[in-house]
């Protein structure tokens, strides 16, 4: 889990910066590898970035991305294939609007 104590770095993602925690920024860089149109989870983005038991910590990093949705929070679902929450505008709906779109362009 994230430690509140943890470092900050600023993280600049498409020319917006931002003070987020390393933990944070790990889980932002994971984001970006998730193709277009594919999906991963909470706990295989906590594993990626190997903490494999971070989940939840994962979770509330996405519920803080201050650069969504060009860090593709979006495609990170829970284990059970539910879409969990979305920190950009519009919240959950958005977040399937979105994923709705990627799947069409492929």
């Amino acid at each position: 889990m994230a430690n509140k104590n943890e470092k900050e770095v600023v993280a600049g993602f498409n020319g917006k910066e931002a003070r987020v925690t390393k933990f944070e920024h790990e889980v932002y860089k994971a984001c970006l590898k998730i193709p277009r149109g594919k999906t991963a989870t909470y706990k295989e983005i906590a594993a990626m970035i190997g903490r494999p038991g971070a989940a939840r910590a994962v979770g509330n990093a996405l519920g803080k991305n201050p650069f969504a949705p060009f860090v593709p929070c979006h495609r990170v679902l829970k284990s059970d294939g539910s879409l969990g929450g979305y920190s950009g505008r519009g919240g959950v709906a958005t977040k399937k609007k979105l994923l709705e779109k990627e799947k069409k362009r492929l």
